[in-house]
């Protein structure tokens, strides 16, 4: 969504407006403005409504095409401290924001810069620390499930959201991979992250007060073997973190939790013992996703993830992934999905009437950037005979754990 705004000085405060999303976040510190969408899903309209300075002004509108709303501003002296026209918008001109410049942009896309990053979960949660990682001054904002974190970057609550995609011991998260596809982001970083699995307990509870064990279903799957030893009881709660909330708020002195380090020292817990999963490193890796795409540079490694589906046919996978071998791209990773529009393909067969084949969606990641002609020439290539075809992102490769 673009707004552009400009205030005329006999009076009128005009805002034009270009609107693609529900949710318009403006920021200035001398008007207040207050915004309610209402979209109808049979006709194309949107209302939005806006209070500025006092003023009320309802406009119905194509969503897709740009509107212009002329608002009336009063201005009452004792505001501006002197004897003014009440009709004229007086302003310090000084004080407006300045227009930004390509040293502000460059500053904004740096990994320092202070940012928001929405997550599952709560503090202290693994998807937490992979946000840190990448972006070490970022501001986290948790959030109920994977498509509320999604959803808050589309509504500009926050500007970029960290999801989980697979691990070295459980594999791929598949709900992720729906969300990727389900929501226009675009991958722009990737985070590999060691997991640590703890145990948690309150202070002064030694492991042998324990009778049971809190955690994601996933973690205590993956410490199957010490919890075995332990003897205790296993409860399911929505995220590693969750489970340390719980035992610390609750006072639960027969219980532990299986979460981060960096959990317990949030919510007051001791570790009792660390790295308890089964296999000895747990690598995690995650994506970040923003509204928009980054141009990719010549100074590092980069990775692009694509989707595409195929018409049913012999051979007809091997010639996609053909040719990327043609050109000498390397394949990291292959997902394929079930199409939940259309999960099942009927093909007639002559002999035993008709047979139903799954309609599948492939996710590939090849270690190149859009911009090397190998790579645009592969997806062209692809492109000729791929029934669907989208780039989902083309991002640094992160080689560091």
């Amino acid at each position: 969504m673009a707004v552009a705004s400009s205030l005329a000085l006999s009076g009128l405060a005009s805002f034009q407006l270009c609107c693609c999303n529900t949710l318009l976040r403006v920021k200035n510190s001398d008007f207040g403005l207050s915004l309610e969408n209402y979209h109808h899903k049979r006709a194309a309209t949107t209302k939005w409504r806006f209070l500025l300075g006092g003023v009320s002004v309802l406009h119905v509108e194509n969503p897709w095409k740009p509107a212009r709303i002329m608002v009336q501003h009063v201005v009452h002296n004792d505001q501006l401290g002197g004897d003014v026209v009440s009709q004229g918008l007086h302003k310090d001109l000084g004080s407006l924001p300045k227009p930004l410049s390509i040293s502000d942009i460059v500053a904004a896309s740096d990994d320092s810069a202070k940012v928001r990053i929405s997550y599952k979960g709560i503090p202290g949660s693994y998807s937490e620390d992979a946000a840190h990682k990448v972006y070490p001054n970022c501001e986290t904002v948790p959030c109920h499930d994977y498509e509320a974190a999604f959803k808050a970057v589309e509504l500009w609550i926050a500007d970029k959201v960290v999801v989980p995609i697979e691990n070295s011991s459980g594999g791929s998260i598949h709900r992720n991979y729906d969300l990727l596809l389900r929501h226009r982001l675009h991958i722009v970083a990737e985070v590999q992250l060691a997991t640590n699995l703890s145990l948690l307990a309150l202070p002064g509870v030694r492991v042998e007060y324990l009778k049971r064990v809190l955690s994601h279903s996933q973690a205590l799957e993956l410490s199957d073997n010490f919890l075995t030893k332990l003897g205790v009881a296993r409860e399911n709660v929505d995220d590693t973190a969750g489970a340390a909330q719980h035992v610390a708020l609750d006072g639960l002195y027969d219980a532990g939790a299986i979460a981060s380090i960096r959990a317990a020292e949030i919510y007051g817990l001791n570790v009792l013992a660390e790295k308890v999963q089964d296999d000895g490193e747990i690598i995690s890796r995650y994506l970040v996703l923003a509204r928009d795409p980054i141009i990719p540079k010549s100074d590092k490694l980069f990775k692009t993830s694509i989707v595409f589906t195929l018409d049913e046919g012999p051979g007809v996978l091997f010639k996609a992934l053909a040719v990327f071998a043609l050109r000498d791209i390397n394949l990291t990773k292959i997902e394929s999905r079930p199409q939940r529009n259309r999960p099942l393909r009927v093909v007639d067969d002559s002999n035993t009437g008709s047979a139903k084949y799954f309609d599948y969606l492939f996710y590939i990641d090849f270690e190149a950037s859009m911009t090397e002609p190998r790579a645009q020439t592969a997806l062209g290539h692809l492109q000729e005979f791929a029934t669907f075809l989208r780039v989902l992102g083309c991002y640094p490769m992160d080689t560091t754990i």
